[in-house]
């Protein structure tokens, strides 16, 4: 008699040969068959204390690892809980796995419990939303989830299981077995030859490195070619890091309200090459850029090119497979002297610029004032975390921001923020995802007041699984970036809705097993991350910032954000 198995032991067992290791999920009733099969085995189920949670973790673990990360979920308010972090992971371009179980095909429309037409409510935030509805086929689904997810422009799919193709029972020589993975490095010589000589042209160029650049694993490519022409660069989101902060040819972080030279860069420039970044927000949508500039983009995606700016040099192509051939055209033309000396006194302006630019903070960053001015508060973690080792994550809106302003990066894959989409909330998700990947390593989270509410019980999880994690609280008392755009906009801040008042955060998670510290003096933040770190447990700080202390994005939002009319 031919042996059979079940759905759910072909998934779990799909989950395993693909070596997973990880799966983060939050437990129920339609994913107990699948539970039941990775008990004991070589994925490790993380269980979290929100769906949301477990989806945000596993963004973090694609960010970080450029492999797709797994959640699982079950039906209904399990499904719906865990929304917001797949549409966090189609923004972010991250490779993500959402599996979730549902009613049984047969109970469909019956009412039964937890019954919701799942596959129609995500389907517009996933590059694919699939429900497996023959046990036979699971390996089929499972291996085009994965392969949908990695390949191309990396993003989020959505795989179904109803609970009764779980449970069924199918012969096992009737299921049809596959596994493909797909690297994909399409890039275009010709349109290479064209950057080339583009760059030739021009007298003030400039590099931007997003996410792409990371996805595609092109640090030492994207090093050579600025070497190679004397190129000035700025880096983005996943691509921060990409190369170092401390190169000479490095202008850090892209946002241009991050002190330095970036708005001189901008306005300045004759021609843009983008590489693997979106023109959005952070980049007034393109407004920020000279007018006359000339633009090449270079994306995976081809819908992306274009959007916002007219480009003149359109190039579809993986960033690595495209700098592969420009390094090679530079060295086969012997261009490198000549670009170099060419742009020597574009980089000297540039490095000028920058230190002045630099120079407009301090006051901030050495603010001896309290309560706290946020920007001494994000030097400190700053200075503390190492640059090579540690892993910084932000949280909050104003919070990311004074975060973003200040960090410094030499390697890539050791910072975290919830980038375009916005979302509040993952700090601790992405933070406790960290320290999963990278045990060895320091990981501190700085996150707002308002932010630490949405997911505070992932406080507990790291407790419970023995994850010591550091998290420092930027306390002004209320939703700071919303007070301040309303001040700015209409002259008040509502208060209803923008006031939190005093909550002694610290005590609460030493009320669930961890260690606190309560700050007001900026000269008792490095004594307590010293401290906190020392200790091997779970540390909340809380910080008591500067309620008045206005970010740059709080004014951006006032002006052409949510209140634009």
């Amino acid at each position: 008699m031919t042996e059979t198995i079940t759905g759910a032991e072909l998934v779990a067992r799909a989950l395993i040969e693909r070596k997973i290791g990880i799966v983060f999920s939050l437990s129920g009733g339609h994913i107990t068959p699948i539970y039941q099969y990775l008990e004991g085995s070589d994925v490790r189920i993380f269980d979290t204390r929100h769906e949301q949670s477990a989806v945000f973790m596993a963004e973090a673990w694609g960010k970080l690892t450029r492999k797709a990360g797994v959640a699982m979920v079950t039906a209904g308010p399990g499904f719906t809980n865990a929304l917001t972090g797949v549409a966090s992971a189609h923004f972010s371009n991250t490779p993500l796995v959402l599996i979730a179980g549902c009613v049984g095909l047969d109970n469909k429309e019956k009412l039964d419990l937890q019954d919701m037409p799942q596959e129609a409510v995500i389907k517009p935030m996933v590059k694919k939303a699939l429900v497996c509805q023959k046990a036979e086929r699971v390996n089929e689904y499972i291996d085009l989830a994965f392969r949908i997810a990695q390949s191309g422009r990396p993003g989020p799919v959505y795989l179904e299981f109803p609970i009764d193709v779980l449970n069924t029972p199918v012969q096992k020589d009737a299921i049809r077995y596959t596994h493909t993975n797909v690297v994909s490095n399409p890039a275009d010589p010709d349109k290479a030859s064209q950057l080339i000589k583009m760059i030739q042209k021009a007298g003030k160029p400039l590099v931007i490195a997003g996410t792409g650049a990371w996805q595609s694993g092109a640090e030492a490519e994207l090093k050579e070619f600025i070497e190679r022409t004397g190129i000035p660069l700025f880096t983005s989101l996943s691509g921060r890091g990409v190369v170092p902060d401390d190169h000479p040819l490095c202008f850090e972080g892209a946002v241009a309200i991050r002190p330095g030279c970036g708005f001189t860069a901008y306005l300045e420039t004759d021609l843009i090459i983008i590489l693997g970044s979106r023109v959005c927000l952070y980049y007034l949508f393109g407004d920020v850029f000279n007018p006359a500039a000339k633009i090449v983009q270079v994306d995976i995606e081809p819908e992306e090119i274009g959007r916002n700016r007219s480009v003149d040099l359109p190039v579809v192509s993986d960033v690595k497979g495209l700098l592969t051939i420009c390094n090679q055209i530079i060295l086969e033309r012997n261009l490198e002297d000549e670009l170099s000396s060419k742009f020597a006194p574009w980089i000297g302006k540039l490095t000028s610029a920058h230190k002045e630019g630099k120079a407009t903070g301090q006051n901030d960053w050495q603010s001896e004032n309290i309560p706290v001015h946020p920007m001494r508060l994000a030097k400190e973690i700053d200075e503390f975390m190492n640059r090579k080792t540690d892993i910084v994550v932000a949280d909050g809106g104003d919070t990311t921001t004074w975060m973003g302003m200040t960090r410094t990066m030499t390697h890539p894959g050791k910072y975290l923020d919830y980038g375009i989409f916005g979302s509040l909330a993952v700090g601790l998700p992405y933070a406790n995802a960290a320290k999963v990947l990278n045990p060895d390593s320091r990981v501190c989270l700085v996150t707002g007041d308002g932010s630490v509410g949405f997911n505070f019980m992932e406080f507990e999880t790291a407790i419970r699984k023995n994850l010591p994690i550091v998290v420092v609280i930027s306390n002004d008392l209320g939703w700071g970036m919303i007070r301040h755009s309303q001040e700015l906009r209409i002259g008040h801040a509502i208060e209803d809705g923008t006031f939190i008042g005093k909550v002694d955060y610290h005590k609460m998670v030493e009320a669930i097993g961890g260690m606190g510290f309560f700050v007001e003096d900026p000269k008792d933040i490095k004594p307590a991350l010293e401290k906190a770190f020392a200790s091997g447990k779970v540390c909340c700080i809380n910080v008591m910032t500067d309620p008045a202390a206005v970010s740059p994005a709080s004014t951006m939002l006032a002006n052409v954000g949510a209140y634009k009319a």
